[in-house]
């Protein structure tokens, strides 16, 4: 059963954020014994709760503090955005891990190595793939093949790709870990109203509160992290349900608020100790943002292709997952199948009658998204305002990001390619927009890891070099971007560090 400790119990783990890095964590530590209290911003959905309603679902889960647009997804909500993705869970390759070793020197960025290699790693994907039920894993059978997965099949064949997969979904090809089957139903960008899909609401956070080590306090914003004179952190200051001014006392703290609010309250919790920021005597701390080379086409076919029935994404072309700079650029990228409802075409359609044209074709429509890496750079960052503040009086973050020519000159290849993949099959009025790159969802980079302190925050565990107890524990920590999604990342990172935490623990160490 759920547990309760008390706020002045300094024996515990403080988990701020509850989504794939957080509730997996917490979840890791929790089944070895270890104490934890997680803190979340948002409220707790129950499955029952979740509607195959986007814009319902968009005003539930989503971060609605007053902002410019939308340049970044962001969830406020148990689960995180593990109620918000698409499910797609590639490993890294080797030479992502060794970007700046690979790719050599590139002008105007930041790039170095992980301090962390694949062969290393390698059993936590294993174990993260068994975790989440990635399809076409562990004795797991492919995900189903829908009609846009196989209008993307064909046309790949048909320009000379093979590396052509329905598997590496985290959404159940078959019914497992006590969660049914994928129904295709199609929503599942918007919460899984079935629990298919892998997200740590109904996944982890369960399994952490069952174990008698776990509790979840939900609707309580972390504000600040506080430290005593050694430089240790000591506790959280956050305002809870209610809105009063709580502090949960630590013994080691996980930070994986996303990169935003992750970066925000390590600025926010600055001290004459750490002027610039908690752990950035580097000057690093929201640096190196990256996202991903991101955008979508559509296309009209001949027939119709009724793309919107079935998992969202459930297909990748996995054959320009490569570094060969002959391309014109460095690193590789993704083909993903990509659907959704009208509202999400209708960025491509224009206006007017020619828009109500194309999207009166919306059943022969099929559509890819294309997804690859993003060099970090110092001018890409998330800084605090000077003088604008959220409802709590907290300057609110800003985020500067400039695309890198590498990306663009990526982006322009996968375009050219996706176009000639639907051509292949007959494909008319293929519409994209290669000056308007997305890939805002997947956050990264902000606390990278680091060999040496002076180019990151944290080190090879995830710790802050500055901040022997304290960890990042979300995307933050990513030295690069890589070309796959970082959820499948982001997962077995967290469980390997919950093994370092807990034998540090035990040891004394910590």
């Amino acid at each position: 059963m759920a547990q309760r400790y008390d706020l002045s119990d300094d024996s515990v783990v403080v988990v701020i954020g509850s989504g794939a890095g957080g509730g997996t964590v917490a979840n890791e530590l929790a089944q070895r014994g270890v104490d934890v209290v997680c803190l979340e911003a948002g409220s707790r959905l129950e499955i029952s709760d979740i509607r195959n309603d986007p814009p319902f679902m968009d005003q539930v889960m989503g971060w609605h503090d007053r902002r410019e647009g939308a340049p970044v997804w962001l969830c406020k909500t148990v689960g995180g955005t593990t109620m918000r993705w698409s499910a797609v869970s590639p490993r890294f390759k080797d030479f992502e891990f060794r970007a700046r070793s690979t790719y050599g020197a590139m002008d105007d960025t930041t790039l170095i190595d992980w301090p962390l290699g694949l062969d290393e790693l390698e059993p936590y994907y294993e174990l993260a793939e068994t975790k989440m039920g990635v399809s076409g894993t562990g004795g797991r059978p492919p995900s189903a093949e829908n009609n846009n997965y196989k209008v993307m099949a064909a046309g790949a064949h048909r320009i000379g790709y093979r590396d052509i997969t329905s598997s590496n979904i985290a959404i159940n090809s078959i019914p497992y870990d006590n969660r049914p089957a994928c129904r295709q139903i199609g929503f599942c960008n918007d919460g899984c109203a079935i629990g298919a899909k892998w997200s740590t609401l109904y996944t982890e956070i369960p399994k952490a509160e069952v174990t008698g080590h776990f509790e979840l306090r939900a609707n309580c914003m972390a504000l600040k992290i506080n430290h005593d004179a050694k430089g240790k952190v000591t506790g959280v200051v956050y305002q809870d349900a209610s809105g009063n001014f709580q502090e949960q006392k630590a013994r080691v703290i996980c930070l994986a608020a996303n990169v935003v609010e992750t970066t925000r309250l390590l600025l926010l919790s600055e001290s004459n100790l750490f002027p610039n920021g908690l752990a950035n005597s580097s000057g690093q701390v929201g640096r190196n943002y990256t996202r991903h080379m991101a955008n979508g086409l559509a296309a009209v076919m001949p027939k119709p292709v009724h793309f919107y029935r079935g998992a969202r994404q459930a297909g990748i072309i996995r054959d320009e997952h490569r570094h060969d700079p002959s391309r014109g650029f460095a690193g590789g990228y993704l083909f993903q199948t990509s659907a959704g409802p009208p509202e999400w075409l209708s960025e491509f359609a224009g206006w007017g009658e020619t828009a109500a044209e194309w999207m009166e074709q919306f059943n022969h429509f099929a559509s890819v998204f294309l997804v690859g890496e993003d060099p970090p750079q110092a001018s890409n960052w998330i800084y605090l305002h000077p003088t604008e503040k959220d409802e709590r009086g907290l300057p609110v973050p800003v985020l500067e990001y400039a695309h890198h020519p590498n990306t663009t000159a990526m982006l322009s290849h996968a375009d050219r390619k996706a176009r000639e993949l639907f051509a292949a099959l007959g494909g008319k009025d293929i519409r994209g927009d290669t000056d308007k790159l997305g890939g805002g969802c997947h956050n990264m980079g902000v606390a990278r890891m680091s060999v040496d302190p002076r180019d990151g925050v944290t080190n090879r565990w995830g710790r802050a070099h500055d901040v022997s107890n304290l960890y990042i524990s979300d995307g933050s920590v990513f030295t690069t971007s890589a070309a796959p999604n970082p959820t499948l990342t982001i997962v077995a990172l967290a469980i390997r560090q919950a093994e370092h935490i807990a034998a540090s623990m035990s040891r004394g160490d910590l």
